[in-house]
């Protein structure tokens, strides 16, 4: 019977596809969304304009290749400071859109290049999120591309890497790719590193394996929309019972959906309304967010083969880096969540500030999990704040 793939196999596989977008956008399954008014027809030709029009994920810099030490090869991006200059500069306000803003006490940090550095430039690494890729840091590339220089790279099984032999995969892992990645794309001279979601605990596991690392290379760090830890503990805007329901299930679910990924890949394409409803909602929490820019979200999520997301899921709730932000203590930080992020909630983002006395806590108003995108303004000021804390700003030097 599950073989078939008439009316009844079509509902049960649109249906795992709807479970998959969920997962996709870091939720968990069992959402109610309203139905949509507009015809399917409508639907589908505005989202083939938007995809036309868009001009998120166009901008491409230097490639390049990294090998993990399992032998996975990683895509990289870098951006120099001789590029084309960027829009939407930021004021270093740190401020932008209303944004609630805390300074730590240890504001001085660690300042300049670090040392033994010599002339080389710093490079601010960006790590992008679960079921994102390099592409998700669009304006922050535009803002910062001819003004200081830059690498973006796309994790394992994501954007143009390679998947990898290791599954399940786990954040340690992760932060061994993004040491890759650091060795070949920026192999000397001082670092930023910056991370969203899945990115930023994929620094806290850099830091945990390769302490030394954060010690004599980093000068700043910017945790965005992220987690140490206790992500067992969101209830993804969902009645506690059902959420602890789904947590029961879910993992052997994704086992069998990963194991028929054609036939969820169809059953996803068949409610893609229903995702896109999903995506805007975890995604999303201002009612003027760019019609372009939700579907550019919506194309990245739905882009990840449901196997992959099967591969990455049980490393969330088994991730616990608190202890690893002790490397950061000493340095410049940036810790900035959406004040109505669903996936990983703005207190996430508040304990790891109140980890790293020489953090500036910024929350978004009115924003959710994908702030960068949702307000752009505002975090591209923050990261150009951050760098001017350490010394290292567009206009320093």
């Amino acid at each position: 019977m599950g073989e078939t793939t008439g009316g009844g196999g079509w509902r049960r596989a649109g249906f795992a596809g709807a479970a998959i977008g969920v997962l996709a956008a870091g939720a968990a399954a069992g959402v109610a969304v309203e139905r949509l008014t507009v015809g399917r027809s409508v639907r589908q030709k505005a989202r083939l304009a938007l995809d036309a029009t868009g001009p998120y994920g166009t901008l491409r810099g230097t490639p390049g290749r990294a090998l993990a030490d399992d032998g996975t090869v990683l895509a990289y991006e870098t951006d120099g400071t001789d590029g084309a200059g960027g829009t939407g500069a930021a004021d270093g306000t740190g401020a932008a859109d209303g944004a609630r803003v805390v300074d730590g006490a240890g504001e001085a940090g660690r300042t300049g290049a670090a040392e033994g550095s010599g002339e080389a430039p710093v490079t601010v690494v960006f790590s992008h999120g679960f079921c994102l890729s390099q592409d998700s840091w669009h304006y922050q590339r535009e803002a910062l591309r001819g003004r200081v220089r830059t690498v973006f790279w796309d994790q394992r099984g994501h954007g143009r890497s390679a998947r990898g032999p290791e599954e399940p995969v786990t954040i340690d892992r992760l932060g061994r790719d993004l040491k890759a990645v650091i060795d070949a794309a920026a192999p000397e001279g001082p670092l930023v590193l910056v991370g969203h979601s899945m990115g930023g605990m994929t620094v806290m596991a850099l830091a945990d394996r390769h302490p030394e690392l954060i010690r004599d290379r980093v000068v700043g760090v910017a945790l965005i929309g992220t987690s140490a830890g206790r992500l067992e503990e969101v209830s993804y805007g969902l009645p506690l019972a059902g959420v602890n329901a789904v947590r029961r299930v879910l993992p052997g679910v994704l086992r069998a959906l990963g194991s028929q990924a054609e036939l969820v890949e169809k059953g996803r394409r068949a409610t893609a309304d229903l995702f896109a409803g999903l995506v805007k909602k975890y995604s999303f929490a201002s009612k003027d967010v760019d019609p372009a820019v939700v579907r550019f979200a919506e194309r990245m999520i739905e882009s990840v083969p449901v196997d992959v997301v099967a591969a990455f899921y049980p490393a969330f709730g088994a991730h616990d880096k608190l202890a690893a932000l002790a490397a950061f203590r000493d340095l410049p930080a940036l810790a900035l969540a959406g004040d109505q992020d669903l996936v990983t909630p703005a207190s996430h983002t508040e304990a790891i500030a109140e980890a790293l006395p020489g953090s500036r806590l910024v929350v978004v108003p009115d924003a959710g999990h994908l702030v960068m995108l949702e307000r752009p303004g505002a975090v591209t000021d923050a990261l150009t704040a951050l760098l001017a804390r350490a010394g290292e700003g567009p206009d320093n030097g």
